[in-house]
């Protein structure tokens, strides 16, 4: 699995597990550890999370899925708003190693802005790095005016990522939040690269798909996975969707390609307000 190099030398896999909506049931509880593994087993070792999936039934999840198995991870989780003062970021990000059954996150999120300001919660960060319980940390669902404001914090220039919704009908963050990070040498993460299931009834999307002989969600997830500098993280709670995500990751779009999914998505003209799921 190729790579994005994060700034602090680390690497993040450019195609991962998501496990937004895991969790919540029990009765999906087995299938949801075998779609993990089964990801693990064919190198998709990025698997995100956070406290917030599931009131951190996913993080739990995640921690059986990785039993035995946690060198062959890169695990994310986030911090809720609400949680992120200097003691709450650090009480919060202990239980989710607990749930994860860890010692340890490769990156650890502020899940989105809220009311605490940011130079205490990246002092927190700083602490659980400092205490290994975290490798590095990032954001989710900032815009370039909240990264041009982190950035200013003590810590903010230390950040590793910004996790944001980025997908063919959501394409906002090219026009000015994906030219801020590639400036800085970030990467961006892209949750819901298929619009949870919506994009693929699509009729432009079929076509494409049936010419190459492959799935609408592929050639969607291919199009993220093509673009500079972004990773993506899909959810798949079932093998046979683990293998269709892997196969994606291999697909290479051709200019003619691209130029059709521009006309049916067109890039953004303008900025536009950052888009939340």
């Amino acid at each position: 699995m190729r790579g994005l190099r994060l700034p602090d030398g680390g690497e993040l896999p450019v195609l991962g597990q998501g496990t937004w909506g895991m969790g919540e049931r029990t009765s999906d509880h087995d299938a949801e550890v075998r779609a993990l593994r089964h990801g693990l087993d064919l190198g998709i070792g990025l698997v995100d999370t956070a406290e917030m999936y599931g009131s951190g039934g996913a993080e739990k999840v995640v921690g059986t899925a990785l039993s035995g198995r946690r060198d062959e991870a890169f695990v994310v989780s986030k911090v809720l708003p609400h949680h992120a003062d200097r003691a709450g970021t650090v009480a919060a990000c202990e239980r989710s190693l607990r749930r994860l059954g860890t010692d340890r996150l490769d990156l650890y999120l502020l899940h989105w802005r809220g009311s605490v300001p940011l130079e205490e919660t990246m002092e927190a960060f700083e602490d659980l790095q400092r205490s290994g319980k975290i490798r590095g940390f990032g954001v989710s669902n900032f815009d370039p005016a909240d990264m041009t404001e982190l950035f200013g914090t003590s810590a903010g220039a230390r950040v590793q990522t910004d996790q944001v919704l980025y997908n063919l009908t959501r394409r906002g963050p090219e026009f000015d939040l994906l030219p801020w990070c590639r400036q800085r040498g970030l990467p961006v993460m892209a949750y819901s690269p298929i619009e949870q299931g919506r994009l693929l009834g699509d009729p432009v999307l079929r076509s494409l798909a049936e010419r190459r002989g492959v799935t609408p969600a592929q050639i969607a997830l291919a199009w993220v996975l093509n673009t500079e500098g972004v990773c993506a993280i899909p959810k798949a709670a079932t093998v046979e969707h683990v293998d269709l995500n892997r196969a994606a990751s291999e697909i290479t779009l051709e200019d003619e390609e691209l130029r059709e999914l521009d006309g049916r998505f067109p890039p953004p003209r303008q900025s536009r307000p950052l888009e939340i799921l």
